[in-house]
């Protein structure tokens, strides 16, 4: 008994790339200071890491946005040459704090994989984020 051949081919139902999340918002693409921080292939984090690690909504003059988003690279860059050659490395940072709760640390994940045209590139994800 053989399958139709509707059923043999393999093409994807939908398409979305890379390019386009960071269009829609989905991702944010942070390379250029990720390559100031030591990264040498683009670099994306996720919109919840976003909000979750790198947003500052306070106007308090103790931290800013690019502050945040220096140390969340800084964290992920270190444990990423710490474990080498691994695609998927967990680092832990400090999550912006939310009504009156204290900072406390949190898991995000380095991912490393093929971009729209299969180069090498990094997404920072929280856990549960694919």
């Amino acid at each position: 008994m053989s399958l139709s051949p509707l059923f043999n081919r393999m093409d994807p139902i939908h398409v979305y790339s890379r390019a386009q999340a960071i269009a829609d918002g989905v991702l944010m693409d942070v390379s250029v200071m990720a390559q100031e921080a030591g990264f040498q292939v683009p670099v994306a984090v996720t919109a919840a890491v976003w909000a979750d690690c790198v947003a500052w909504p306070f106007q308090d003059g103790l931290q800013d946005e690019p502050g945040r988003l220096w140390d969340v690279l800084t964290m992920a860059r270190i444990e990423a040459r710490r474990h080498g050659n691994l695609q998927v490395v967990p680092f832990r940072v400090l999550r912006v704090p939310r009504g009156g709760a204290k900072p406390a640390l949190t898991q995000l994940t380095l991912h490393i994989g093929p971009g729209d045209q299969a180069e090498p590139v990094i997404t920072i994800l929280q856990p549960g984020e694919d």
